[in-house]
Parts: C-alpha cells; structure tokens; sequence
C-alpha cells in the first residue's frame, strides 16, 4: 500500500496544509519526505519524495521557487510544501501557483506555526504502517499469482482482511522496462542510476493511476524489471478497453523513457484466483512475442499469439533447435561465412508476405538483386517458394529464431 499526497493531507493534526495546486496528482505515493536546503533539488532527489521548502538555509526568491517546481516535475518528486509565515517565505506567488498547476504537480501550503518536527512525525509513522501492510498485500498476491499456497480460501480470506478484492475476474498484465545496460553505458553510474530511478518512479505512478481509472484496482506487483498489474476484465468489452489502455499507456511513456523500452504482455480475460497463475505465465508468453516482434509495437495479448502459443509449450528446445538448423542452417552458415544478407533477405520477404518490390524497398536493394538472393536461398535449403508446406516450413522456422534470440 502506498502513502499518497492525499493521504498526508487527511493525517491527524496536519489540517492546517492545504493543497493549493495540482490536485491531478493527490494519488501520487510519496517515498519520503525531504527537506530541500539547497539552491536546487535535482541532484538531491531520486523521485517520489514529498519536498518542504522552508526558506530558512536558502533564500526563495519567485525565480527560485518556479525553480524548485519545475525541477520537482523532472525528477518525478510526489509533490512539493512550501512553509508561508512572515519571516522567510511570506507568501506562495501566483506563477508558481500555476506552474504546479499546469504540470499536474501536487503544491501544498503549510504555515510555520505548525512545527516540521509534528509533520515529518506524522508522515514518517503512516510510511511505516503503509509498507507494512503494502508488504502483506503484495505477499498475498505474489502467493496467488505463484499458485503457491495451501489452501486457497484461507488465502482469500487474507486478502479480504487486507482489503484486496480478489474475488473479481482479472486479466493479468506482465510489464518489463528493458535497457538499463546502455544507460550505464552512457553515462556515469550515479547519473544513470538517478535517471533510471526516475524512470521506474515515473511508471510506476503512471501505471498506478491507469488502474485507478480502470476501477477496482489491486496493488501493482513490482518484481524487479518487471512489474505485475492484475486488471479488472470479466468480458470481451473489459478486455478490449485494457488492451486500448494499455496500449495509450505505452505510446505515452515512450518518449518519456528513452532510452529505457517498455513491454507488455496480457494474459486471458476474466481469470479468478484459482487461474490467476496461469494468467502470468500466458502474459510471460505475450511478454516475450511483444519483445522479440518489433511490429507488435511493445504489446501483445495471449489470445493474438496463434502458432507462437504451441511453439512456446515446446520444453525441449532441442527439438525447435533442431528443427531451425534442419531449415536454415544452409542460410545461417552461409551468412557467417560472408555477408549477411541471405537471413535479412528470407525475414524481409515473408514479413512483406512474399512481395517482391515491398521486400526490395525494405531492404533497399534492386528488385534483381532480391531475386538472385531467393534463387540462392531455394538452391541452398532445397525449398521452393511455390511450395506451401515449404513456405510453412521456413516461416515458423523463423518465428522460433526470433522467440530464441535475445531481447
């Protein structure tokens, strides 16, 4: 469970703050409170604090505040309290007033008659009770999910008393942020472990507020790189507004997470608690198809998967192994041997269902140079393209090369 803005604002004894603006992001969780005593809070900050200004360590002049504000809004901070009175910061000025209005960023006011000492108290108790019972309810449902547990009525009995309703079919949602090795590649490690905290801040609250809006949300499973999200869906009309969210989601966030790559994979609709483990592992199999298909554009759902289903089923990967090398090896060994074109030529062809001018422009090659590379590769498989069950061959050959490579 997590302490939101909203949340601190209804604490006993802090009636006296008052939210002034950005009331979009009441929901947002705060990590902890801090008290910003420098000039600038951007290489202090890693995101999902709660901000005071106070104005005693440092003057906070308009420029200043609008500032702090903005640089709050870039590092994904939970919202920012400004203390008023009549010696340091008499009052919050209009702009920056606006300013956390328009970036949706929660701005508090607190008078400084109320004591720091009473709201940092206050705060810091509801963070530890809210991990706790956060820590129960993410135990529950990493239990049901994992399908590990003796009996399942006693575990929903748990999740009841925790406030979890999972009684409600679901449609499970598997998230996994991808690329955080070329982000210590290009910067220095403290830099990129600041941006990649940011990041995971940054979709981690987008994902929260989503659920929100989708209604009867359960808490975000966060494991890692990926995070699990267990979506309200007992129809085909639920199911398709998931996926249109999910999918509004993804195009939302991509620029904002670069160079860092979002996937996601979505498990059937209307799984119960019983089902929910097998709801994971069909959103494990569309995770996977949604990061090694390019053109699925970061999403697929299990019920979109076709043969990729049954190819995913196969544990022995020395048969799909043996079968790829039986189809392509000829092609593979000979691209390592020279150039590679002839596998590039085969994906291109296929993905442009077998049209000729498309799969040049593709590869940006002559129509005749196409031609002799297909020519090359029928003499060295021993396939013919007029051939279907050849064709079928080589197509799902492909599609178990790709789902072998690496993300």
């Amino acid at each position: 469970m997590n302490l939101t803005v909203a949340d601190v604002l209804a604490l006993p004894g802090l009636a006296s703050m008052h939210l002034r603006a950005g009331r979009a992001g009441r929901d947002n969780a705060v990590r902890w409170p801090y008290v910003a005593e420098n000039e600038g809070i951007a290489d202090w900050v890693m995101g999902g604090e709660l901000i005071f200004v106070t104005g005693i360590n440092h003057p906070r002049d308009e420029a200043n505040l609008l500032r702090l504000v903005r640089e709050g809004h870039e590092r994904v901070v939970a919202g920012m309290v400004i203390l008023t009175g009549a010696e340091f910061i008499q009052t919050i000025p209009p702009s920056v007033i606006a300013e956390a209005e328009r970036l949706n960023l929660p701005l508090i006011e607190q008078p400084y008659a109320l004591k720091m000492v009473v709201v940092t108290q206050a705060i810091g108790t509801a963070l530890v009770q809210a991990q706790q019972l956060g820590r129960s309810r993410q135990h529950v449902l990493e239990q049901v999910l994992d399908g590990d547990y003796q009996s399942l009525e006693a575990l929903l009995q748990r999740g009841d008393s925790l406030g979890l309703a999972l009684h409600l079919p679901r449609q499970v949602a598997l998230l996994r942020l991808d690329g955080s090795e070329q982000l210590f590649g290009d910067l220095p490690d403290e830099d990129a472990e600041r941006q990649l905290q940011s990041r995971q801040q940054l979709l981690q609250r987008r994902l929260e507020q989503c659920l929100g809006e989708l209604g009867d949300a359960l808490p975000l499973v966060s494991q890692g790189r990926h995070w699990i999200a267990l979506l309200p869906c007992p129809d085909a009309h639920t199911e398709a507004r998931n996926r249109q969210a999910m999918t509004a989601l993804l195009d939302e966030l991509r620029p904002q997470l670069g160079p860092l790559r979002l996937f996601l994979g979505l498990g059937s609709a209307g799984c119960d608690a019983p089902r929910f483990a097998q709801g994971l592992g069909e959103a494990r199999q569309a995770l996977t198809v949604a990061q090694r298909f390019p053109e699925r554009l970061g999403l697929c759902s299990f019920n979109e998967l076709g043969v990729l289903e049954l190819l995913g089923a196969i544990r022995d990967r020395s048969l799909l192994d043996r079968f790829v090398e039986r189809v392509l090896g000829p092609l593979i060994g000979d691209d390592s041997r020279h150039q590679p074109v002839l596998m590039p030529t085969l994906e291109a062809w296929f993905q442009e269902n077998g049209n000729l001018a498309l799969a040049a422009q593709r590869l940006n090659v002559h129509r005749n140079t196409l031609s002799y590379r297909l020519q090359r590769i029928e003499a060295l498989t021993g396939c013919s393209f007029e051939d279907p069950h050849d064709r079928l061959n080589i197509s799902v050959a492909l599609l178990i090369r790709r789902l072998s490579s690496p993300a």
